[in-house]
């Protein structure tokens, strides 16, 4: 029977509190008006107006810091890695945990951790989309060596499979959240959710569907400060871009598979590219919760 672990991984200092999903609000004041009464008095009113770039509610945790609850054994069809908030409400990794944080940073959940090879992700069709291993006619999937970064999803964004993505040939979204590449030294823990700044984009195409990899650095990184843009991690990182690239170009040579494609001239976009990425796949993860397009076998909480 296989044991329950319990780790804790904390995205804020501050206390576990629930909001809505709209965390990008800013508030602003209207120019001073003159306002009268009916008894003839008049006085100078201004308003404060909360603006939000979201069209829609919904929960979400903010400032998160949130459990990983290990059900079954690792490495067995069983595994499910949960997340829970502070009240042991199991949330979900994909929908519950906000993209944004302000000032380009964004919230990323792993689930390959550095130097590892199971084949670990969300499962978008289950509840609360835990991570779990991937498999392939019924056997877990592992890389054909370790993978040299910790990968992850960006919460709160989708590839819209029915959306032709014309900057790319044309390639269609793959139905999941987008992929996130941390280059940062630690080895982080599956389902640990970090602070992240993107610093690139990748726009790789498996089998004619657009899988775009956001290279991005943990805030809490020794030379996090150093990094901001794509010529950034090839001054402080060398070789990193071109590693990336070739790791996912070719992963799938072994099992006798034609290498994955790319996108974009073959080179990394740079950072204005990467957030414009992130904009529209949220936008679209946006659509998908209000259902405005259909969610087919995706679990929506």
């Amino acid at each position: 029977m296989g044991a329950t672990r319990v780790m804790t991984t904390a995205a804020a200092a501050s206390a576990s509190q629930t909001t809505s999903c709209l965390f990008t609000k800013r508030s602003f004041l209207l120019p001073t008006r003159k306002v009268c009464g009916f008894n003839g008095l008049c006085f100078n009113k201004r308003t404060l107006v909360v603006k939000s770039n979201r069209p829609f509610s919904c929960n979400a945790i903010y400032n998160p810091q949130v459990q990983t609850i290990d059900q079954g054994q690792s490495e067995t069809l069983d595994y499910r890695v949960f997340l829970q908030d502070g009240s042991g409400k199991k949330v979900s990794p994909w929908h519950d945990i906000p993209l944004h944080l302000g000032d380009g940073v964004f919230h990323f959940i792993v689930e390959i951790p550095k130097e590892s090879s199971a084949k670990m992700e969300v499962a978008t069709d289950e509840a609360f989309t835990p991570i779990k291993q991937d498999t392939k006619k019924g056997k877990l999937r592992y890389y054909p060596y370790n993978i040299n970064w910790n990968y992850g999803l960006l919460p709160q964004t989708w590839e819209d499979p029915t959306h032709a993505n014309s900057e790319v040939e044309g390639a269609f979204g793959d139905n999941d959240p987008v992929d996130v590449v941390e280059i940062g030294e630690k080895q982080r823990k599956i389902g640990e959710v970090l602070k992240v700044k993107p610093l690139a984009a990748l726009a790789m195409i498996d089998e004619g569907e657009l899988d775009w990899k956001i290279v991005a650095i943990s805030l809490d990184d020794p030379k996090a400060h150093l990094v901001n843009d794509v010529d950034d991690v090839e001054k402080h990182f060398p070789g990193t871009l071109t590693a990336i690239r070739d790791w996912f170009r070719d992963y799938k040579i072994p099992d006798g598979k034609p290498a994955n494609k790319f996108g974009l001239g073959n080179k990394p976009a740079n950072k204005d590219y990467a957030l414009k990425i992130i904009h529209e796949t949220n936008e679209s993860w946006a659509k998908l919760v209000k259902r405005s397009v259909s969610p087919g076998d995706l679990s929506l909480f």
